[in-house]
């Protein structure tokens, strides 16, 4: 199936008839994926400042990421799910924006990151891991998961 058709599908379902219709659903949605995103990057924050040294030094760096952990896979959740039904009220709209096209790379770079590298990396002790790939995965993150963010702010002036 090719992509385009399933932004022709989102745009005629009855997710976008909603999206459309009641907007104080579209409201409380929307809401909720900005919550989310202030949830995802609050724990990227935390985990990642705290893993450069930057923050919560007396705190295990182990407990740190493995409680933002937590909370980045609710709002990785929930900003998936929210995103997908705002984005049913505008889709074909979405199809042609290049910056779109950029967060979604963005996300799943991103999201491919944290559970195919990141998160493994960090399953170890970490004090059996170089101090460097531990700054170098804090960065990596930091700057993927601002890019993310830029994009999809930018969404909105393209």
């Amino acid at each position: 199936m090719e992509v385009i058709a399933f932004f022709e599908w989102l745009d005629a379902s009855s997710l976008a008839s909603i999206s459309k219709a009641y907007g104080g659903v579209f409201a409380v949605v929307q809401m909720s994926h900005l919550l989310a995103l202030a949830l995802l990057g609050g724990a990227v924050l935390l985990s990642d400042l705290r893993l450069l040294g930057v923050l919560m030094r007396d705190v295990p760096s182990e407990v740190v990421v493995r409680d933002t952990q937590r909370w980045f896979n609710l709002a990785l959740v929930v900003i998936v799910l929210s995103g997908i039904f705002m984005s049913s009220a505008v889709a074909m709209k979405l199809y042609y924006n290049e910056m779109f096209w950029a967060k979604m790379a963005g996300l799943a770079f991103g999201a491919a990151f944290v559970y195919g590298i990141r998160d493994p990396l960090l399953k170890h002790s970490h004090d059996t891991i170089n101090p460097w790939s531990l700054r170098a995965v804090a960065v990596t993150s930091l700057l993927v998961w601002f890019t993310v963010a830029a994009a999809g702010r930018w969404i909105g002036f393209s």
